[in-house]
């Protein structure tokens, strides 16, 4: 035993001997980073704050026989929502980043609404792209239903649950798309969102459910990861990238910091032996299967996504079915061999003691907090593509039958020519 007290002694003389000889070059660095990080974070705040948002309310058409095709190619053009951010005053000066859409299914005990809250700039571009696909869709700007609770929930008249959820595996791997759901004849086509509608037409009174997929235009980078992940299912071998000078400085301060305790370790650069071009004959159905599915995905044009549902009532009438029908509605997305929606923890609205009511407490307002604003929680980093978006947000089928979906019942049309009119 004091032999090992010897051991540990020496090395916290060595951590600390150290950190006397670079103790000036670490601290100023560290506060450097944080003040870096608060100063970001304040003029994107900022940034934002100065943004307009438009609330559109899409009224749908009464027998929609379109399958959820119409709204991926809807989600394609939304990629024209990229910013360019092309300048240092843009990105660290004036703070300017990425705008997001938020996608919306609301149930009440007054029905089903379908919204999309929208960058106002972007307008224009989101109902030309819904009358392209839906002519017979109405659209509206709508006031904010959630001004219609109060600001800080739950309380002592009403509780919620809350979620939000990213992805279980990397996001190269799809989830179950509406194509699984499709079969040849129409009668048996299956929606898969009918479950959510379904749940939400049986909402009473004071109940909501209310489910946000907030969405942004991202770059190429997962394309990238996906190719290497097709790379190294196949058996391939991919070159290491050249290595750049923020990389090696990098690499020197984490060997610095770890050289009392952990040896150091330097990545180099250049192109790895060469292995076998290819293992794909020895590959099982089951592994070709998942290498064509993340190959299909990464062909589509991918969104940065968060997927947020909010369950709200009064205590008195608080149902936790209404929870797991939720649950029940995005399990039907996911796969055992490739991927699923998942509940990040972190904001899970379970906690354990001690302080366990307390924490809920917390997490509860903070979620519906974040639902209320529509913000982006930067741990979860999930890409989804067109497709994918498409079979969690549409306009549902005729074969959709919830009697409290609502429906544009007829249809308008422009008055003849030569109507007289005076």
């Amino acid at each position: 035993m004091s032999e090992f007290f010897n051991i540990f002694n020496g090395i916290l003389n060595s951590i600390l001997q150290v950190f006397a000889w670079v103790w000036w070059i670490v601290i100023p660095l560290g506060l450097i980073f944080i003040a870096w990080d608060f100063w970001k974070f304040y003029i994107h705040v900022k940034f934002l704050k100065t943004v307009k948002y438009n609330l559109l309310e899409i009224h749908i058409p009464k027998d929609i026989i379109k399958t959820p095709k119409s709204m991926e190619n809807i989600f394609a053009t939304f990629h024209a929502t990229k910013m360019t951010i092309d300048t240092l005053k843009k990105k660290y000066i004036e703070g300017q980043t990425q705008l997001w859409l938020s996608l919306e299914i609301v149930g009440t005990g007054g029905g089903i609404a379908f919204y999309i809250r929208t960058p106002e700039q972007f307008r224009n571009l989101i109902e030309a792209q819904i009358y392209a696909q839906y002519p017979d869709a109405e659209i509206v700007e709508a006031e904010d239903y959630v001004n219609f609770l109060p600001k800080n929930l739950p309380n002592k008249y009403f509780d919620i649950w809350a979620a939000e959820f990213g992805l279980a595996k990397e996001s190269a791997y799809p989830i179950k798309t509406y194509s699984y759901f499709e079969e040849v004849k129409e009668e048996k086509r299956l929606d898969p969102i009918a479950s959510w509608v379904e749940t939400m037409s049986k909402l009473k009174g004071d109940e909501r459910i209310w489910i946000q997929i907030l969405t942004k235009y991202t770059g190429d980078d997962w394309k990238k990861e996906a190719d290497k992940l097709v790379a190294k299912l196949a058996g391939k071998k991919s070159a290491k990238a050249e290595m750049g000078l923020f990389d090696w400085i990098w690499q020197f301060l984490r060997n610095l910091i770890k050289a009392p305790v952990v040896y150091p370790e330097w990545e180099e650069a250049g192109p790895e032996k060469e292995g076998p071009a290819s293992q794909m004959q020895s590959l099982t159905p089951g592994e070709k299967d998942i290498i064509k599915a993340i190959e299909d995905k990464a062909s589509k044009l991918g969104f940065e996504t968060i997927l947020r549902c909010v369950y709200i009532d009064r205590r008195d009438a608080f149902s936790r079915l209404n929870v797991s029908s939720i649950m029940g509605g995005i399990n039907q997305f996911n796969t055992q061999h490739l991927n699923a929606l998942k509940s990040f923890k972190p904001t899970s609205v379970s906690a354990k003691p001690p302080f366990k009511n307390q924490k809920e407490f917390l997490k509860k307002r903070m979620l519906y907090l974040n639902y209320r604003m529509r913000m982006f929680n930067r741990h979860i980093k999930a890409i989804l593509n067109t497709e994918e978006l498409a079979t969690i947000y549409h306009f549902p089928i005729v074969a959709v039958e919830a009697p409290f979906l609502r429906r544009i019942e007829a249809k308008k049309g422009e008055p003849p020519i030569n109507l007289p009119i005076g």
